[in-house]
């Protein structure tokens, strides 16, 4: 029996770029300035996307980043704050016809996720809110922070549901628990084979967690 379902924010429940390209322009900035011919231009792009969707320590470590690009672009980082309102997909207000309590978990800087959170002003419909903040110590990680809601909560990993886009974070995460996982297919999101079930939306999402197909 389903009794609580994870969310991820970014490209789950609003788009990552919603506030506008010149979020992350200090970030780029910062990565161009201190580039210095280590990535082609074609590369530099491929970066440009990937902070849309990944943290940033692993985009670090996955494209390679020299020492100073790293320090430059943490920097930059860590100042940036959305500012303006977000509205999210134009689902959310699916969230409240799904009748189990709901847990929002997201990574990336604490200040700029907060910020998102804020912006989007829907904090109160989550039973929880957690940030795996990357630049806070003592990270317990996604694994770690959906392990302590299963604790808190007296939820079997069976008795849950992981929902997000990333196939190297919550998804992997929800995998590593026993936790079904189900990925949101938003726009721009690549299908990873490892989720368990795929939905377009929160209304296909609650079309699948009312039709007992989950198997729980």
């Amino acid at each position: 029996m389903l009794k609580a379902i994870i969310f991820d924010l970014d490209n789950c429940l609003a788009a990552a770029d919603e506030p506008g390209t010149p979020l992350f322009a200090p970030l780029f900035d910062a990565i161009h300035r201190t580039n210095r011919g280590h990535f082609s231009p074609e590369e530099l792009e491929r970066i440009e996307f990937d902070c849309w969707r990944q943290p940033l320590d692993h985009i670090f470590e996955a494209h390679g980043f020299p020492e100073e690009m790293r320090k430059a672009a943490w920097e930059a980082n860590r100042s940036i704050r959305v500012t303006t309102p977000m509205k999210g997909y134009g689902d959310l207000h699916l969230l409240a016809e799904f009748g189990v309590p709901l847990f929002l978990v997201t990574a990336g800087f604490q200040g700029l996720q907060q910020s998102k959170i804020d912006a989007l002003g829907f904090a109160n419909r989550f039973t929880e809110v957690h940030i795996d903040a990357v630049d806070q110590p003592g990270r317990r990680g996604k694994k770690g922070l959906f392990q302590g809601i299963l604790s808190r909560h007296g939820l079997a990993p069976d008795e849950a549901l992981v929902v997000g886009d990333n196939p190297d974070s919550e998804i992997a995460a929800g995998n590593a628990l026993g936790i079904p996982t189900v990925q949101t297919l938003r726009p721009t999101v690549p299908r990873t084979d490892t989720a368990r079930y795929h939905v377009a939306g929160l209304a296909e999402l609650l079309a699948l967690t009312g039709s007992g197909r989950v198997a729980m």
